[in-house]
């Protein structure tokens, strides 16, 4: 049964549509609203909640709905309209489905999955009462506990959407772990496993013969006090699951791109502009959109995007970028405020397929224009052998293996360097050699203090 249900429509729907969408249960179901409007959620007579229904997004970015949810039929512009059933209750997926049924025949859109979508009235027939009242007021948490909240998620591709976005911010706040539970058929989106980077925070992979295991570690997992935490032997060692086996080797890799760049807190600032530096050298274009989450629905806007980080100041402000259907991209950017200026954290991930060449000879170049016009502080350049679509599957991944990094001209005379004329740039290896860790770590070692020296990111255990 889905919990998950999207109807993509040419039209917004407006108020009478979503009515009739919700008239799903019948007249004797409940309807009031969260999150100062954003959010709608159908009741049972007693007030427990059935169907969260978040408002409608206009999505104007080429090749998102694909990306997303496959092949759909419908593509940019479309307004896509995501409703969420408890899972406490049989009826909820049914409802889910009518509802998006409802307003895809009104509007003549359709529905994701397509197997759920009806039109008939789903009459509630499970005993409410038995059903405990969920703790949460959050509408994508489905069980929270004094440490964790847990999302559980049956889509074949978990994307970081405003509900999982919502749901990291508030267990973030009450220091709770966010942990999202899975079909072991189940894929990340990038931005979603960014999100779960740092324990505890954990994607829990339930699989019927294996039971439960990390999706990023294999550890095996278990219930134990409010949290699924590893397995461990009498060493305190955990294992990893049987079932997490090494993906088939393909040909298929990944470019990763780590910066940062510093700039004066000026009132002409534009943000966004090293990131469609780093877009024009490697894909030549600039990003197709940008957004607070997926579905990424904004068309590419450096003034936009700074007028968002201008409201939200001095708190932070994250966004997600994707670029063309033809060429697999997507970066996060996190904006905030340090003493010294404004600052922009950016990873990049740019996707190739077998007998496809990462572009490496462009790296110096790009480098250069950083240092040059975007206050570059470091970059570093990795490979890594991953899939091409950028999607995060249940399997072993391979760390990636550093190719550049480089050092900007402003950062090394605050360091205390000897300024020079060009950017330090450093060629580390070709993404093949493991022994560029070892070259790295020399390398930052005498360029940079510890606490600005780059995490390395590498699978394991835990």
């Amino acid at each position: 049964m889905t919990k998950d249900v999207i109807a993509l429509t040419p039209a917004m729907p407006d108020l009478p549509t979503l009515l009739a969408g919700l008239y799903a249960g019948g007249p004797d179901l409940g309807v009031d609203t969260l999150a100062d409007g954003a959010v709608v959620q159908l009741r049972a007579p007693d007030g427990r909640p059935l169907v969260a229904v978040e408002a409608p997004i206009l999505v104007q970015v080429p090749g998102e709905t694909s990306r997303l949810l496959g092949d759909t039929g419908t593509e940019a512009p479309v307004w896509w309209t995501e409703a969420r059933a408890s899972t406490a209750v049989a009826e909820a997926g049914r409802l889910a489905g009518s509802f998006a049924g409802r307003l895809a025949t009104v509007l003549g859109g359709t529905v994701w999955p397509p197997e759920a979508a009806t039109t008939e009235v789903v009459p509630l027939t499970t005993d409410v009462s038995a059903v405990p009242v969920p703790a949460s007021g959050t509408p994508a948490v489905d069980v929270l506990t004094p440490t964790t909240a847990v999302v559980i998620q049956d889509r074949p591709l978990v994307p970081l959407t405003s509900w999982l976005s919502d749901a990291l911010r508030t267990a973030t706040e009450s220091e709770r772990a966010l942990q999202i539970v899975t079909p072991p058929t189940a894929r990340l989106t990038l931005p979603t496993r960014t999100a779960l980077h740092g324990l505890p925070n954990r994607w829990v992979v339930q699989d019927p013969e294996h039971g439960y295991y990390d999706g990023l570690s294999g550890a095996v997992l278990h219930w134990k006090g409010g949290t699924f935490t590893p397995v461990r032997d009498e060493n305190g060692k955990a294992a990893p699951a049987a079932a997490f086996t090494a993906a088939t080797v393909t040909g298929e890799r990944q470019l990763l791109l780590t910066l940062r760049t510093r700039h004066e807190p000026d009132a002409d600032l534009v943000l966004g502009r090293s990131l469609e530096t780093v877009f024009r050298h490697l894909t030549g274009g600039p990003p197709a959109g940008w957004s607070t989450a997926e579905p990424v629905n904004l068309p590419w806007s450096p003034r936009e995007l700074t007028d968002l980080a201008r409201a939200r100041a001095p708190r932070p402000t994250w966004l997600v970028a994707v670029g063309t259907p033809d060429r697999p991209v997507l970066a996060t950017v996190r904006v905030m405020r340090s003493p010294a200026g404004v600052e922009e954290d950016i990873s990049v991930a740019f996707g190739y397929g077998e007998g496809e060449v990462p572009p490496l000879d462009a790296l110096a170049g790009l480098a250069a224009d950083l240092d040059a016009g975007h206050g570059l502080v470091t970059l570093l350049s990795s490979l890594r052998a991953a899939r091409r679509d950028l999607t995060v599957a249940a399997r072993p991944e391979a760390p990636p293996l550093p190719v550049t990094f480089t050092l900007g001209r402003l950062e090394a005379e605050r360091l205390g360097h000897t300024a020079q004329a060009a950017v330090r740039h450093y060629r580390l290896g070709d993404g093949t050699d493991a022994a560029a860790w070892g070259r790295f770590r020399e390398l930052v070692g005498r360029l940079l203090p510890r606490e600005e020296r780059p995490r390395r990111q590498a699978g394991g255990v835990s």
